[in-house]
């Protein structure tokens, strides 16, 4: 595996030599799949929060740029494609909870997760948590999480036909020819068909910068039990454990104690511009690890750098970005991000079966975490990695001991 690598000047000055156009598109994927459906809870939460459309904005600013600004760090840093997007379990929550506080109360909760999370990476132990799991549980976690990409791929068929599937057969025949970038090929044809056909709508989208607000913290215990605890519990069970996994199935040492640090400081610094904090790429980052961003593993960071680049921008351009991508068919976006992570699907479920005493284990993981339930406020992905583990436990539990 690739050990993380902290040399950032290096890093830095090998960037122009190291990018390709294929991380660069994988980049923009990342982002365009990221902000298609997420952006819609984060302003569904605003607008359960009773926020105005400028403090709306400020926060879409706060965790876009905030979030690209880390990625770009983190990756130059570890030279590791990593990415920093927001929670999206995170936003769900607060469409349900943001009601009962205050603007001002909630980004006190905030600032205590982001605290909370440097604190963790400081001590070292959550990394020690994650090395009691089995790693092929891990495995078939993450390819539990994936699948729901796959099979909305081919749900969305029935809705428009000739678009899912001509994108689908240009795919693999780019495949078949050993095409370097095939996603890009695909999306610009995704594009067409759907202009084409008069499913872009852009007309009412106008060019506008966000300006950030500044709002100061308040702290109330009913805010860290109600929003801080459940933000915690989500970032680490959603988004660092498959994010580690994804990692890690593409053949890097996550340095995650680092990113945990850096993750926590950048979500103190854009919480009083109303970001509700930042996370470690967990699904779609499995856009940027894989093979089709960058064929050489040393040189993949590039294509982390291309995601903050781009949150970044469109952070910048909320408002513009938000509309933009509305505008585009929901079968095209579902159609890239099946199509993006199919290799990362198929590692993942590789790495989870191919040994037969984890194999138990790492079925119940995948199974568990591919229905996609909540159960007390928590998300099927931890209780996917609780099930695999009970399960590896119960059959192998003392074997080593009855051995000797």
């Amino acid at each position: 595996m690739l050990a993380p690598q902290p040399n950032f000047w290096r890093n830095l000055r090998d960037l122009p030599d190291s990018l390709a156009i294929s991380a660069i598109v994988a980049g923009f994927i990342n982002v365009l799949v990221g902000y298609s459906g997420p952006v819609l809870i984060v302003l569904q939460a605003a607008r359960a929060g009773g926020l105005s459309d400028a403090l709306a904005s400020s926060w879409l600013w706060a965790i876009a740029v905030g979030g690209g600004v880390t990625a770009m760090l983190l990756s130059l840093y570890y030279r590791q494609p990593i990415s920093a997007p927001w929670s999206t379990a995170g936003a769900a929550l607060l469409v349900t909870s943001l009601a009962g506080f205050t603007l001002a109360e909630a980004i006190g909760a905030y600032i205590i997760v982001g605290a909370a999370t440097m604190l963790l990476g400081y001590s070292g132990l959550f990394e020690r948590a994650l090395a009691l799991v089995p790693q092929p549980v891990v495995m078939g976690m993450l390819g539990g999480i994936l699948l729901r990409f796959g099979i909305d791929m081919f749900a969305k068929l029935q809705e428009s036909p000739a678009l899912v599937l001509t994108m689908m057969i240009v795919f693999f025949i780019l495949r078949r020819l050993k095409f370097r970038a095939p996603t890009l090929i695909v999306l610009l044809v995704g594009i067409g068909i759907a202009f084409f056909s008069g499913q872009i709508h852009i007309e009412n989208v106008t060019l506008a910068l966000t300006t950030p607000i500044f709002t100061a913290p308040v702290f109330r215990v009913e805010a860290l039990l109600t929003l801080a605890l459940p933000l915690f519990v989500l970032a680490l069970t959603s988004q660092y454990a498959p994010g580690v996994a994804v990692l890690a199935a593409a053949g890097y040492r996550p340095p995650i104690n680092g990113i945990l640090m850096a993750m926590g400081l950048g979500s103190v610094i854009v919480a009083p511009f109303g970001g509700h904090g930042m996370n470690l790429g967990a699904l779609l980052a499995a856009i940027i690890t894989n093979p089709d961003a960058h064929p050489d593993p040393n040189k993949r960071y590039t294509a982390g750098v291309a995601v903050g680049f781009f949150y970044m921008l469109f952070g910048l351009f909320g408002a513009t970005v938000i509309s933009l991508f509305a505008g585009l068919p929901a079968p095209l976006v579902a159609t890239v991000a099946g199509l993006a992570i199919t290799g990362t699907i198929s590692s993942s479920l590789t790495s989870a079966l191919k040994e037969t005493h984890t194999r138990d284990g790492a079925i119940v993981a995948f199974l568990c975490s591919a229905a996609n339930f909540s159960l007390f406020g928590i998300g099927a992905p931890f209780w996917g990695l609780v099930a695999g583990v009970a399960v590896h436990t119960l059959l192998h539990y003392g074997e080593a001991a009855d051995s000797q």
